[in-house]
């Protein structure tokens, strides 16, 4: 039995969502989309019919599940210990919640999500994982994303120098779409295995498909029990009096038509990692066309009085941890959801009704959650730049506004000290904005956590709005959709910094020759994400921290404090 449990204070927005829930029920919005009737979200079926897989897979996975049994006992046999997961977005986020949330079963493999371009990140898995007893997973549906192939192909290169060419084709599996180009490398490169998944689910809904089963599979965790969760919050989306999915839908979407589109999570630290996967379903699937919901995810807490009337609260909560803060936004007259989770195998069940909400909600607000039409704008711009590197031997020079002391700014912004620089980033032209974006292109790890926490919070003491924060490139396959598709209310701070190490890119397995490093490729997505925002119009700066990165990231803190 799933152990699911759920408290609502919905507050002034009650009488609308009681409305929105009726004209849903009416409209037969539910069972419509277990039709696979794409018309509740467009009248054409352009990147609706071929995407909704999804609603199958707490079943359709069953099916896999002696499959993937028999290629992880067999790794095992052989000896691995320890697996590299390379992939972005949809086909990373699912398998680091399953890390983090169960950790790894005696006898399993230890299993780590590498998902940026940033060089030093690179070369400190590469350091620490033993190409003999590790397992490499690239995992990408397209079969061509540009992050997981360079990775692909420099650990491939690698492992070739450890284990031998014979041999080096042994220590991948794959995990991709029938027919894409990863498809046909693998089978190049005699991959040990290559797992197929159903095309017709979108990247962001894979997490009950293969791209999530195998990776949770190869842990320890029993795949069978997380899909009978699964099955168990479908069955519960098909009907109206205990659907979750769909009063979270409707929820959702009542809040964002009464202007509180900033859907905050509150977690407890056992539920902190889910944050990060709904926080790419909510962005990526409804900031388009100039609306959009904002997931803020890992902001610090303030007290109930802090918040403005932009808020929606979700609370997943497992051991208690934010009750008080419950209680004060609820007095406070804040909506807020509750969800409490006991069970760490109800965490799929969740997958479920978050995706089933999602797809309500875009319905509500009159947006297709398939499609990403502005992801595109910034990877075209960073294909641009390196190509010219790859002609010119250097990427093309940029003019600063401002520079002191080994910090430099970039943008449109005017003013004479970082200070005045970010006060104008936030306080704006003709109106402020509705939320602050920190974009971080830096070596992910705790202190940087930290310290992006603490400049995060101090934009939202001092001037009261959301604040998000993303690695870079890994938020541009999550929330970097929304940044250029949604009503063009942020504002945003880009981090960037000199490369202490630097790593090559092969031009292709097995093959010495590199045209581009690791660093040039993140500095040119840093590049392409900044000139996207800008073509959209947004207001952006970048800071670029040079090589004392916690020095400069103290100095942004000051100045906006």
């Amino acid at each position: 039995m799933t152990s699911i449990a759920t408290q609502s204070h919905l507050a002034s927005l009650a009488p609308d969502h009681s409305t929105l829930i009726s004209r849903l029920q009416r409209d037969r919005i539910v069972e419509r989309i277990w039709e696979r009737d794409h018309t509740v979200w467009h009248p054409a079926p352009t990147e609706i019919s071929n995407r909704l897989g999804w609603l199958d897979s707490p079943v359709a996975m069953q099916e896999e599940i002696a499959a993937i049994d028999s290629a992880v006992a067999a790794v095992r046999a052989d000896g691995f210990t320890y697996a590299l997961l390379l992939g972005m977005g949809g086909s990373s986020l699912a398998p680091e919640v399953f890390r983090k949330v169960f950790g790894v079963r005696s006898g399993f493999l230890d299993l780590t999500v590498l998902d940026t371009t940033d060089p030093a990140a690179v070369r400190s898995h590469a350091e620490r994982l033993e190409p003999a007893r590790t397992l490499f997973i690239p995992a990408t549906k397209s079969g061509g994303t540009v992050e997981t192939i360079s990775l692909l192909k420099y650990f491939y290169n690698r492992t070739q120098d450890g284990v031998g060419d014979d041999k080096a084709g042994q220590q991948f599996i794959a995990i991709t779409d029938p027919g894409s180009g990863l498809a046909e490398l693998a089978a190049d490169l005699h991959f040990r295995h290559t797992f197929l998944n159903n095309s017709e689910i979108g990247g962001r809904y894979s997490a009950l498909s293969l791209f999530g089963m195998v990776p949770a599979h190869l842990i320890g965790v029993d795949t069978t029990r997380l899909l009978d969760r699964a099955r168990i919050a479908a069955d519960e989306c098909r009907g109206h009096d205990a659907n979750f999915g769909l009063h979270l839908g409707a929820a959702i979407a009542s809040a964002a038509m009464a202007g509180r589109d900033k859907l905050t999570f509150l977690a407890d630290a056992t539920l902190t990692p889910i944050g990060a996967w709904i926080e790419q379903l909510i962005a990526e699937s409804t900031g388009k066309e100039g609306k959009g919901i904002l997931p803020v995810d890992g902001e610090p807490p303030g007290s109930a009085d802090e918040y403005g009337d932009d808020r929606l609260f979700a609370y997943l909560r497992h051991d208690g941890e934010f009750d008080e803060l419950f209680e004060q936004l609820c007095q406070a007259g804040h909506p807020v959801l509750r969800l409490d989770i006991s069970d760490d195998y109800d965490i799929s069940g969740e997958f479920f009704r978050w995706e089933m909400a999602t797809a309500i909600a875009s319905h509500c607000l009159g947006i297709n959650p398939f499609d990403q039409p502005n992801v595109e704008a910034a990877k075209v711009v960073a294909r641009t730049l390196t190509e010219a590197y790859i002609r010119d031997g250097e990427l093309p020079q940029e003019k600063a506004i401002w520079s002191d002391d080994g910090l430099s700014c970039y943008g449109d912004v005017v003013g004479d000290s970082l200070s005045s620089i970010l006060r104008a980033l936030i306080a704006g032209v003709d109106e402020s904005p509705s939320y602050f974006s920190i974009h971080a292109y830096l070596t992910p790890g705790d202190d940087i956590d930290d310290a992006l926490a603490t400049i995060r919070a101090a934009v939202h003491k001092r001037d009261g709005i959301a604040t998000t924060t993303g690695y870079g490139p890994r938020f541009l396959h999550s929330t970097g959709q929304l940044h250029k598709g949604d009503g063009g209310k942020g504002c945003f701070l880009q981090l960037t910094c000199d490369d202490a190490v630097d790593v090559q890119i092969p031009d292709s397995p097995g093959d010495n020759a590199s045209a581009i490093s690791f660093s040039v490729l993140k500095a040119a997505q840093a590049s392409g994400d900044f000139q996207a925002l800008q073509a959209a119009g947004r207001r952006v700066v970048r800071v670029h921290l040079g090589s004392d990165v916690r020095s400069g990231l103290e100095r942004i803190s000051a100045a906006l404090s």
